[in-house]
């Protein structure tokens, strides 16, 4: 849990103009309410295990490091899109410290919680 509370302090210092309210803590996770209408929920277990997960609206997504899309150019991260479909993960990179790919993470999804602009049809497929 420390990592969390670590990471939680971290996006509150960081990014507390755009969160609704304090960031929650979990068991095994972290979940975050952004201005934007994003809600975002944080399992970090190490640097390559993570699973990070963030809705807008009816729209989810994740970005998470199970090692099953072996296609991928990212393998094993890679991203849900709120579609079905699947991507290579153009975000984060197992193995760096947690809070430079959550960084990473939040950073785009304020800019743009679908991430249309980091994500096209090529390179797609449904799941």
């Amino acid at each position: 849990m420390s990592m969390h509370l670590d990471l939680a302090t971290r996006i509150e210092e960081h990014f507390g103009e755009h969160l609704e309210r304090a960031v929650e803590l979990k068991l095994d996770a972290l979940i975050a309410h952004f201005s934007n209408g994003v809600s975002l929920e944080a399992r970090i277990a190490d640097p390559h295990a993570y699973a990070i997960t963030w809705s807008w609206g009816e729209a989810e997504l994740r970005i998470d490091t199970a090692p099953l899309h072996r296609d991928l150019a990212t393998f094993p991260n890679h991203l849900h899109g709120a579609d079905g479909s699947l991507h290579h993960d153009p975000l984060t990179l197992p193995g760096v410290a947690p809070w430079d790919n959550l960084q990473r993470i939040i950073v785009a999804i304020l800019a743009d919680p679908l991430l249309d602009r980091l994500t096209t049809s090529a390179g797609a497929r449904p799941t």
